[in-house]
């Protein structure tokens, strides 16, 4: 009688143990299961900075984006002979080329008589195509002669306006004989002085 309540409770005492070896494995689990919860809630805060950060990065970029030029003008490019904007005059840019062109106050560095056209291209850098990009002239058309060239025709630029055009084949979607300017002006939202900015046309320009 003794030895089968010794029995008892020996098989008692190891069952006792049992669940309560059982009850700390599922709180070492549970806590386990909370760290993981606290790490990857870490992670998306720092991922999700870092996005914050992308998103700064670009809008500086756009806004950092220096469009000055050289001076320099492409070989058989003419000085216009009587334009309506003399260089060292100003007038007022009527233009969205640019964050803080429109309404900007601009001095005429050069004026020539070309033609004009708006291109639409692939930058050699690779990405998406650029639409509409305004301006292009005559003499930075690779092998383009002295015809103005039809909206449609496939071409070759030799302009380094922005990155990854110099070289890049492209298709002419607008063309004008008219005269285009070179420009200083201060951007209307503060920015730096942009220097020879390479091109505005005279319908963009208007006197103070």
């Amino acid at each position: 009688m003794k030895s089968k309540k010794l029995l008892i409770g020996i098989v008692s005492l190891i069952l006792m143990l049992m669940l309560a070896a059982c009850s700390n494995n599922n709180d070492d689990k549970s806590s386990d299961n909370s760290n993981m919860d606290h790490g990857n809630m870490k992670m998306d805060d720092k991922n999700s900075n870092k996005d914050d950060s992308n998103t700064d990065d670009s809008s500086m970029d756009m806004g950092d984006m220096d469009h000055s030029g050289t001076g320099e003008v492409p070989e058989g490019l003419k000085e216009a002979n009587n334009p309506t904007y003399k260089v060292g005059t100003n007038a007022i840019v009527h233009s969205e080329h640019m964050e803080g062109m429109n309404g900007a106050k601009a001095t005429i560095v050069g004026a020539y008589d070309t033609v004009v056209y708006a291109v639409t291209y692939t930058p050699t850098t690779g990405g998406e195509p650029v639409k509409n990009h305004k301006w292009v002239i005559q003499e930075e058309i690779k092998d383009a002669g002295t015809k103005t060239l039809e909206p449609g025709t496939k071409v070759t630029l030799n302009a380094d306006h922005m990155e990854g055009m110099m070289g890049a084949t492209g298709t002419i979607d607008s063309a004008e004989k008219t005269t285009v300017y070179m420009i200083d002006y201060t951007p209307t939202n503060g920015g730096e002085k942009v220097t020879n900015h390479q091109w505005v046309t005279e319908s963009e320009l208007s006197a103070k």
